[in-house]
């Protein structure tokens, strides 16, 4: 799975890596969040460009995006057959450009956020999905979600998913489906080496999707055993505390 992401570096790194013809000037983004608007790469008329889309998916057919669940993920084992996603699958792929993304590790009922990057650094694609949304009175919206699957072996232990990441040889082959059919494409969705990628634990601040800071993805110690254990014991101390006199906050 993939809930949250970041796209630090400047818009020439990108652009060299990506290859479109615009030159967009867009702020780093250190939590970038669900329905918000993300930076994509597709094609267009044959050629490479650079657009703004809403991360989670909503397919054509959708009559009312308000009572339709947000995709944010597309499983990439389905991709083929899913009804919301197999059309984007067969015309509309695309690449999203990224620095690296969070996940979740659990420690008894705590959740430790997790950054995940390259272990050379620098900007990298996740293979992603788009559609465009049309409504009755004639409003529309472009809307995208990226393709996962299965953990490699140095993230299962973070979450049983991850997000597929293209390398720069494949980008043209799952952008264009005109020369490359569906099922072709498919093939590159696959776990990342085990070597391209590090990991280290990040604050909770960036649990906050308001909060977009260079704060949230540096280096924090890792919960230990020793916090776990005292998890229940603090959680007694705090109802032991109670005086039991009744508060208005």
């Amino acid at each position: 799975m993939c809930g949250r992401y970041t796209l630090v570096s400047n818009p020439e790194a990108i652009r060299a890596l990506f290859r479109y013809a615009g030159q967009p000037n867009f702020p780093p983004r250190y939590n970038i969040a669900p329905t918000q608007p993300i930076a994509v790469v597709r094609l267009s008329e044959g050629r490479r460009e650079f657009a703004l889309l809403r991360w989670g998916l909503i397919p054509g057919w959708v009559k009312d995006p308000r009572a339709f669940s947000l995709l944010i993920n597309a499983r990439g084992e389905s991709v083929l057959q899913k009804p919301a996603f197999k059309s984007a699958m067969r015309y509309r792929r695309c690449l999203i450009p990224f620095d690296g993304f969070y996940e979740w590790k659990h420690h008894g009922k705590r959740k430790q956020p997790h950054y995940v990057r390259a272990r050379n650094g620098g900007p990298m694609a996740f293979a992603g999905l788009w559609e465009s949304w049309m409504g009755p009175n004639g409003e529309e919206m472009e809307t995208a979600a990226i393709v996962t699957t299965a953990a490699n072996l140095q993230l299962a232990p973070l979450h049983n998913r991850m997000p597929v990441i293209l390398p720069p040889e494949a980008f043209d082959l799952w952008l264009d489906h005109r020369a490359v059919d569906a099922e072709t494409a498919a093939a590159l969705i696959a776990p990342s080496r085990e070597d391209l990628l590090e990991v280290h634990p990040v604050s909770d601040a960036m649990n906050h999707a308001a909060d977009d800071t260079p704060q949230m993805i540096e280096p924090v110690e890792e919960i230990t055993e020793a916090e776990i254990a005292l998890q229940p014991a603090r959680k007694a101390a705090k109802i032991k505390k109670d005086d039991g006199q009744a508060s208005l906050f």
